[in-house]
């Protein structure tokens, strides 16, 4: 095996430890403190693989109130950095994240005027609902405009996004203006992002668009491949480009809106995630969808770690964490892009 194999393997491996070791740690810590091997004599006991030795009050707390939220983190962290590493390659640019095809904005905007205007159609599963819907049709709005004929122009993509998610916060603002104490509270959620209140039917909403999409785009890797090289030379290579490219943001939008439907707006996970596991993998899209899905759901599970533990009892908002995170590393990011363009030292 060549050193590059081994190395590849290598850190899929550690990716592997990597999210295993934050998932235990997002079990074991809170304010009842689960000793990791308790934490992991919990999981084999419900799994029927032996008898739990951890006390009842750790079993509680374990399966019954932290397991669905490390869950949720997980599959939201990777539905985020699959959505990024997709549409990075179809603009072609490591800047690109899910919030340029309007989605999060979108789903936000759906979230936020649910909860001011008073609708209640399916109950609590109103809002998630109406989040995921609104992300689906701003994305929709971005690809209708960015669309001519079979044509979908890079650029016009990139700007029809960012039209469509400055109107959507535009709209949430206004929503916030009208909106009254109570509902402000609940705004926040929305706006700033948490996985507080995370259940399994929530789990099971998401989960299927979630590993639908990943597969999707796994399946699409050779094309994505090609696609890196320029929209006429794939299209020498047989690959056809704007069905290609309209079939992948449909999939990043679809694995994007469910995550922002059950954790509110969280951003950088799919600008931050899928850079640095390129770096580590190389550009070779069938390998570094399901290793970004890895390194996403590891990334989110340490931050909402953070988010449930630094100012107890109190919660900070995940999209907080992830900013202060994501924020120096994009700076950083643009400062080498344009060292790199030559247009500074």
């Amino acid at each position: 095996m060549s050193a590059q194999g081994w190395w590849r393997r290598s850190a899929v491996g550690l990716l592997v430890v990597l999210l295993a070791v934050a998932f235990v740690a997002n079990l074991g810590a809170g304010a009842v403190t689960v000793p990791p091997g308790d934490v992991v004599a919990v999981l084999l006991h419900h799994a029927g693989l032996g008898d739990s030795g951890a006390v009842p009050k750790f079993d509680a707390v374990v399966w019954d109130i932290r397991l669905p939220r490390a869950v949720l983190a997980a599959l939201v962290g990777g539905a985020l950095a699959v959505a990024g590493a997709a549409l990075q390659a179809v603009f072609r640019n490591p800047l690109a994240e899910p919030r340029v095809i309007g989605v999060a904005n979108g789903a936000a905007v759906g979230a936020v005027a649910t909860i001011v205007l008073g609708f209640e159609v399916v109950g609590i599963y109103t809002v998630p609902l109406a989040a995921f819907v609104a992300g689906l049709a701003a994305t929709g709005v971005v690809f209708l405009v960015a669309t001519q004929g079979n044509r979908t122009e890079t650029v016009t993509l990139l700007l029809a996004g960012i039209a469509v998610e400055v109107t959507a916060a535009a709209g949430t603002g206004l929503l916030i203006f009208l909106a009254d104490d109570q509902q402000l509270r609940d705004i926040v959620f929305w706006t700033l992002g948490s996985l507080a209140g995370a259940t399994w039917t929530q789990i099971a909403a998401i989960g299927p668009p979630i590993l639908l999409a990943t597969i999707g785009l796994c399946v699409l890797g050779r094309d994505l491949d090609l696609l890196a090289l320029g929209d006429r030379e794939a299209g020498h290579l047989g690959v056809r480009v704007g069905q290609i490219r309209g079939l992948v943001v449909v999939l990043a939008a679809l694995a994007t809106g469910a995550a922002v439907a059950v954790a509110g707006v969280v951003g950088f996970v799919g600008l931050v995630v899928p850079h640095i596991v390129r770096l580590a993998l190389g550009p070779e899209h069938r390998r570094l969808i399901p290793a970004s899905a890895l390194g996403g759901a590891a990334l989110l599970l340490v931050a909402d770690l953070v988010a449930r533990t630094l100012v107890v009892p109190r919660e900070l908002p995940l999209g907080v964490v992830t900013a202060l995170v994501g924020g120096p590393y994009f700076l950083w990011l643009i400062r080498s892009q344009r060292t790199e363009e030559g247009g500074w030292g």
